[in-house]
């Protein structure tokens, strides 16, 4: 039975291991002066590399030969996956205070440490802390987020990189070319792309179309879209060339031919998303359409989300930035002491705004509780940084001092901001401008105005006397 290409190829030595020099050379080096930890712990995304250097870092450190086949009685490899329980760590608290059959040192390799339950994360505690001279713990984990604190203070940490696509085409060459596998350069950088910075899965790809390439042919492009449900190229380069043109209809037949064809949403957003991280240097116009489609494999709908998506900005006007800056909510920055000033003055007069489409009938006069009413009971987010402001009307504007920058933030914020323009038509107020300032309202008297400028800003407050 052949073996598995990414198994046949594991790194056998320090030396060999590729794109994690920042780690191997540390540990060559410690090796060598023989200053050996009790404790290692090494984190970082899937197929990089970490169970590999902990099987060498093992054998290097009982200066054994090791091959993936080598096994010996004191190097324990234990799966934290399958054995979580606080009584596999009790046994293994047990097992550890026995010497070592043959080898200088006894190792322990736990893979996935972060799968161990609380409990037994208590009980592996103390002897991670001190454990006997003659055991060294190597532990291995991809979501280190998920060990407790004071595991991660006993150990040596090390963090592995995400395979950068270079390396991993300069890797997957070699292997194509030991193994007689007939591929392109665009072929080896389409695998790499897909393997998403993982050795393991690129090596697994790689090995997978081997085995359906035609022998002529070899492996293309077009097998690997075909064999991982992919868009062709020139389709993903058809639908931005659409969506610059502004042509939604073009958008839409090209969306309905790769669903024809079976393609998934999903893969196509992360086809857009890669090609459109490529242009973004050139074109920064793109940085919102990417935003957005990170969105798409979250949806429920992908293939609607991807369609609205791309539809939303084949729609924009040219030259319009984005929805965000198309946000009718106007920015205000200014000292108290300037908006003082400010209120005594004539108020400019205002660009003219573009005509929008208003209701019917005239407009109601502008009432503050029956705004926060609407928004208490429709859009309660917006209630909850809305009931925060004060507010001043002037004319057609109205004015809401947020108080602190964050507060303006949200209120400029285009969900925030088009809910806050929806609640004002609803109670009759559609007429109104909105302006948002970080700060609270301007005091009205003039002594108390100056006093809080000399300290740095202040609001005023209405007191009762009672008797």
């Amino acid at each position: 039975m052949s073996q598995a290409l990414y198994r046949k190829y594991r790194s056998k030595s320090l030396d060999e291991v590729v794109g994690q020099r920042h780690i191997t050379d540390i540990l060559a080096k410690a090796i060598k002066a023989g200053r050996i930890s009790h404790a290692y712990l090494l984190t970082g995304p899937r197929g990089v590399g970490k169970t590999s250097v902990a099987r060498i870092l093992a054998h290097e450190i009982n200066g054994l030969p090791y091959s993936d086949d080598s096994t010996h009685l004191d190097i324990i490899e234990i799966d934290a996956a399958s054995n979580n329980g606080v009584e596999d760590v009790r046994d293994l608290r047990e097992k550890v205070q026995l010497a070592p059959v043959s080898a200088a040192k006894k190792v322990y390799i736990i893979d996935e440490v972060h799968m161990l339950s609380k409990a037994a994360f208590n009980a592996l505690l103390k002897t991670l802390e001190e454990p006997p001279e003659h055991i060294v713990f190597i532990l291995a984990t991809t979501d280190a987020d998920k060990l407790p604190a004071t595991i991660i203070s006993r150990t040596q940490r090390y963090g592995f990189r995400a395979i950068t696509d270079e390396d991993a085409v300069t890797h997957l060459r070699m292997i194509a070319e030991a193994e007689k596998i007939k591929i392109d350069d665009a072929s080896l950088q389409l695998i790499a792309t897909r393997g998403d910075g993982s050795f393991r899965d690129s090596i697994s790809l790689l090995d997978q179309l081997a085995s359906l390439a035609d022998e002529k042919k070899g492996i293309t492009p077009e097998l690997i879209e075909a064999a991982l449900g992919l868009a062709a190229q020139k389709t993903i380069t058809d639908i931005l060339a659409a969506v610059d043109a502004r042509n939604l209809s073009k958008v839409a037949t090209l969306l309905k031919q790769t669903e024809a064809e079976g393609i998934a949403s999903s893969n196509l957003a992360a086809q857009l998303t890669y090609e459109i991280r490529n242009r973004v240097i050139d074109n920064p116009s793109l940085l919102p359409l990417l935003d957005s489609l990170l969105d798409v494999a979250k949806s429920s709908q992908p293939h609607i989300k991807l369609l609205t998506v791309l539809g939303g900005f084949a729609t924009e006007q040219k030259g319009q930035k984005s929805v965000a800056l198309a946000a009718p909510v106007r920015e205000v920055s200014a000292s108290i002491k300037e908006l003082s000033k400010q209120a005594t003055r004539k108020k400019p007069v205002e660009p003219e705004q573009p005509a929008k489409e208003t209701p019917s009938g005239p407009p109601a006069e502008f009432d503050w509780k029956s705004l926060i009413e609407h928004t208490r009971t429709h859009f309660v987010a917006l209630f909850s940084v809305l009931s925060k402001c004060s507010h001043s009307l002037e004319e057609s504007d109205l004015t809401l001092y947020t108080g602190n920058a964050f507060y303006k933030k949200k209120l400029d914020d285009p969900k925030y901001s088009s809910h806050l323009y929806e609640s004002l038509q609803a109670i009759g107020s559609y007429q109104l401008t909105v302006h948002t300032v970080p700060t609270g309202a301007p005091l009205k008297d003039s002594q108390a105005a100056a006093v809080a400028a000399i300290m740095g800003g202040g609001e005023e407050v209405s007191v009762t006397a009672t008797a």
